[in-house]
């Protein structure tokens, strides 16, 4: 909560930065962050700030800071769409909802305020007796244990601000454009800013097939260096940085991610999946990793791009209009749905949708030297 942080810590600046930072455990050049709350993973080295919401329609404020692991600096330029499922169950708690609209029983509905990108996100929590209901049988590759079911609907989730491509779906106009880095040869690329700005390229184009496992990329210091490179041009078309150089300082933002059409592979947990049970392929890169499964935030935009017809995501999922895809991940497979429609020869989204989980694993202060 906002105002359980210490006096200096609640106004942005250097001040909360460093505070996060050393709550974290970073920067921790071991890359372990043993003297933090971190886990060393990019799922795991992230900060939420909450508080009642200051604006209309609205009951929460939630701003997200992704901490790096091994430098001194936090990124506020994104949101975190696995903690958007966590905010809501906590709001509920910690008494930031109006207690007339939360029901004994059924969903609440949660009107969240992301303050990192300024955009409404609807948390449908689960209640049971009063309580927030927190097992259940709803099952998420990626995450060890079935618990109850957190819809989630990101409203709107086109980028407006003038730091993201001054609110364009697709930032260059065009549903796929060409990347020019010095020394690659040009890549087709969809650069797109929905849930958070990603850019989105052909496995095979970069010699990959869209099967590939943490191992298999995270050990090779070549390909990460090859993926950051392509990342940071990216952003700097994308219009998101001025110079190559302030890709350093933006980790979060943009995810680079590729994706190609269905094949059978074995996940990361030893579950095989058939190529007939998904509609494509996607990997995504995470603070300079190959995540583990995928982020939140970067399913919205695989979403939104496969709902439109001549995105390489869509053209990955089989092309033609959709409203729904289910891709397959390093984990395993995750569904994630998009409402999209052309005016006029320009696509808008109103909204993705998606179901994530969350639970309580500790209560407690966390003490800071």
């Amino acid at each position: 909560m906002l105002q359980d942080l210490p006096t200096e810590a609640q106004e942005p600046g250097p001040s909360r930065d460093a505070f996060l930072l050393r709550v974290i455990g970073s920067p921790d050049p071991y890359g372990k962050q043993i003297d933090g709350m971190g886990a060393a993973t990019s799922s795991t080295s992230k900060t939420v700030i909450l508080s009642k919401s200051q604006r209309p329609d609205h009951d929460v404020d939630y701003l997200f800071g992704q901490v790096s692991i091994d430098k001194p600096f936090v990124d506020w330029s994104g949101n975190c769409g696995n903690l958007s499922a966590a905010v809501g169950p906590f709001a509920v708690r910690n008494g930031l909802i109006d207690p007339a609209r939360i029901p004994k029983n059924g969903p609440a509905t949660v009107r969240i305020w992301q303050a990192n990108i300024g955009k409404t996100i609807i948390g449908h929590v689960p209640m049971l007796n009063g309580e927030v209901q927190e097992l259940g049988d709803f099952e998420l590759d990626g995450v060890t244990f079935a618990a109850a079911e957190v819809q989630l609907e990101f409203m709107d989730p086109a980028a407006e601000s003038d730091e993201q491509s001054a609110g364009a779906l697709f930032p260059t106009g065009k549903l796929i454009d060409t990347l020019k880095v010095p020394g690659e040869p040009e890549l087709a690329v969809t650069f797109i800013n929905a849930g958070i700005p990603t850019i989105f390229l052909r496995a095979h184009d970069l010699g990959f097939t869209g099967t590939e496992l943490q191992e298999d990329i995270n050990g090779q210091p070549d390909r990460l260096a090859r993926l950051e490179k392509l990342r940071a041009h990216g952003a700097l078309q994308m219009g998101l940085i001025t110079t190559i150089d302030d890709a350093a300082q933006r980790q979060h933002t943009p995810k680079i991610a590729f994706v190609a059409a269905p094949q059978s592979y074995t996940a990361s947990s030893g579950r095989f999946v058939d190529a007939q049970s998904i509609d494509l392929l996607v990997r995504a890169m995470s603070m300079g990793k190959l995540h583990h499964a995928m982020m939140g935030t970067a399913a919205v935009a695989i979403g939104v791009a496969a709902s439109i017809p001549g995105t390489l995501v869509n053209e990955a999922a089989g092309g033609g209009p959709r409203q729904a895809v289910r891709f397959g991940h390093p984990s395993g497979t995750l569904r994630v749905g998009a409402e999209a429609i052309e005016t006029n020869g320009q696509w808008q989204v109103t909204k993705a949708l998606m179901s994530r989980s969350a639970r309580r694993i500790m209560e407690g202060w966390v003490t800071v030297p």
